[in-house]
């Protein structure tokens, strides 16, 4: 079975919920380290909480999310080996795993997305990374951590 690990703010408390009961009802083992309330937490503790925990082996892959996708998504690529997406529907979701090989997706708690966001992290899973001149992108963007 596969693994999911999924952390969010109280800015998306409805929507990581969604995600939860959607993911486990296909199948998947889902490791929920979010809030359940909307007493505030900080995005970069939850994005930090969920990498470190994708990070020890054994998920498929991550969601964060907050009120916008951005701030948890801007923190979770600043952690080493990820790569977190923040796509505004299926096509970028799809692109997201197909060229980028990104190993988390995030989502806004707050946003009107034009499609159910359910649709969106289908169309992310249903991708698979295609290789090839990707990777030697990839490769590329992974060389850029820690300099400048």
């Amino acid at each position: 079975m596969a693994k999911i690990v999924i952390a969010n703010d109280h800015g998306a408390v409805e929507l990581a919920q969604s995600f939860v009961d959607y993911l486990n009802k296909q199948g998947y083992e889902v490791n929920h380290l979010g809030v359940t309330s909307n007493d505030s937490v900080d995005y970069p503790d939850m994005a930090e909480l969920a990498c470190k925990e994708y990070k020890k082996g054994g998920y498929e892959f991550g969601i964060v999310c907050c009120g916008t996708g951005i701030g948890i998504s801007i923190s979770a690529n600043k952690i080493e080996g990820i790569r977190c997406a923040l796509p505004q529907n299926s096509y970028a979701a799809s692109m997201a795993k197909k060229h980028n090989n990104a190993n988390f997706i995030a989502f806004g708690g707050r946003i009107e997305y034009p499609q159910e966001p359910i649709e969106i992290l289908e169309a992310f899973i249903d991708a698979d990374f295609e290789g090839d001149r990707h990777q030697r992108r990839i490769d590329k963007m992974m060389a850029l951590e820690g300099t400048c």
